[in-house]
C-alpha cells in the first residue's frame, strides 16, 4: 500500500517555560498520523530556523548540532526504506521503533493458527468435537500450503495480510485444491476467525475482511426416496464391514439421527415408550440437549 511520509525538526517548550535551551524533536508523519521522539539535543530559541528545521549560524556548536540532525534525517530515512523492502505494515509508530532500533516482534500468521487449534483440541469434548478440531486442522494445512504455493515462505506476518492475501488464498484453494464455492467459503470463514483473534488482541488496526465477500450458495440436495432405501437394504456386500456400514447409514436414515450421535448410541437408550414402541432417549452430540427419536420398524423387508 502507497504511504505518503515525512518528517520535521522542530522545538517543544515544556511546560512553564520562561527562558533557556529547549529540547529539539522529531516527528514522523505517516498517513497524516504522527510519531514523535526526543533527538537528546537542545538550543537557544532564538538561534533556530523553523522553516529550514535547523539551526541558524556557523559557529561549531551550531554545525556540529545540524550535522547531528542531518544523520537523524538520514537514519529515518534508511528505516523508511527497510519497511519498504520488507513490505511491512509501515506507520508512523513502527517507522519511528525501526528508527530506534525498537522495532516490535513480527506475529506470525501459522504460529497463531497452531496455537488457536491446540487449544480446540484441548477442548474436546468439553467445548468442541473432534471433527472441529479436525476442520481447522485441514484448513491450517491449506493456509500453510498456500504461502508456499504463492509466496515460497512457511509463515508470514499477520500485518502483511490484506484483501490481495484473501482474494489470492480463495483462487487458490478454488484452483490448486479444486474447492467448490461452499467448501471455499468454510476454509475462508475458518482463516476469518484467526484474523478475528489478532484484531481482538490488538495485534491489527484494520481488518482485511472489511471489502471481502463471498456467499454460501443454495444447494439442491439429492435425496433417497423409498425405492433406493430398499435397493440399498437387499444388497449384500461380500465383507462384514460394508454390510454393518449399510445398516448404520439406514438406521440413520429412518431414525434421523446423525453418524456421530449413532456411534455414540447405548444399549440403555433404547427405552420402549408408553405407547409400546422402542424410543431412543438420547442427548444430541452437537448442541447436547435431549432429544428422544421414534425407532421406525417394519418400514421395508431387511433380509
Amino acid at each position: 500500500m502507497k504511504t505518503t511520509f515525512s518528517l520535521l525538526f522542530y522545538l517543544k517548550k515544556p511546560k512553564n517555560y520562561l527562558s533557556g535551551l529547549v529540547p529539539i524533536y522529531l516527528r514522523i508523519t505517516v498517513n497524516g498520523q504522527r510519531s514523535e521522539t526526543t533527538t537528546g539535543r537542545e538550543c537557544e530559541p532564538g538561534t533556530w530556523n523553523s522553516i529550514a528545521g535547523r539551526l541558524k549560524g556557523t559557529k561549531e556548536d551550531t554545525k556540529s548540532i545540524n550535522s547531528y540532525l542531518d544523520n537523524l534525517q538520514k537514519q529515518v530515512y534508511e528505516a523508511h526504506s527497510r519497511l519498504t523492502e520488507t513490505k511491512s505494515n509501515i506507520t508512523a509508530e513502527a517507522l519511528k521503533n525501526e528508527f530506534l532500533g525498537k522495532s516490535e516482534k513480527a506475529r506470525m500468521l501459522i504460529d497463531i493458527f497452531k496455537d488457536h487449534n491446540k487449544k480446540i483440541a484441548a477442548l474436546i469434548g468439553k467445548e468442541y468435537a473432534v471433527g472441529t478440531y479436525v476442520r481447522y486442522q485441514t484448513s491450517l494445512k491449506h493456509t500453510q500450503n498456500y504461502l508456499q504455493w504463492k509466496y515460497k515462505i512457511s509463515d508470514i506476518d499477520i500485518k502483511k495480510i490484506d484483501h490481495e492475501f484473501i482474494t489470492n488464498y480463495e483462487f487458490y484453494l478454488r484452483s490448486e485444491r479444486n474447492c467448490a464455492n461452499n467448501s471455499a467459503f468454510k476454509y475462508i470463514k475458518n482463516f476469518k476467525k484467526i484474523i478475528g483473534i489478532c484484531l481482538s488482541s490488538g495485534w491489527l488496526d484494520k481488518d482485511p475482511f472489511s471489502s471481502y465477500k463471498i456467499r454460501i450458495k443454495q444447494v439442491d440436495r439429492v435425496f433417497l426416496n423409498e425405492g433406493d432405501l430398499q435397493a440399498m437394504a437387499d444388497k449384500v456386500f461380500l465383507t462384514e464391514r460394508l454390510n454393518q456400514v449399510r445398516d448404520i447409514f439406514l438406521f440413520c436414515c429412518f431414525t434421523g439421527l446423525a453418524y456421530a450421535d449413532v456411534n455414540k448410541l447405548k444399549r440403555n437408550e433404547i427405552i420402549k415408550g408408553h405407547d409400546g414402541e422402542m424410543w431412543i432417549f438420547t442427548k444430541r452430540k452437537k448442541n447436547r440437549y435431549p432429544k428422544s427419536y421414534s425407532i421406525i420398524t417394519n418400514t421395508f423387508d431387511h433380509p
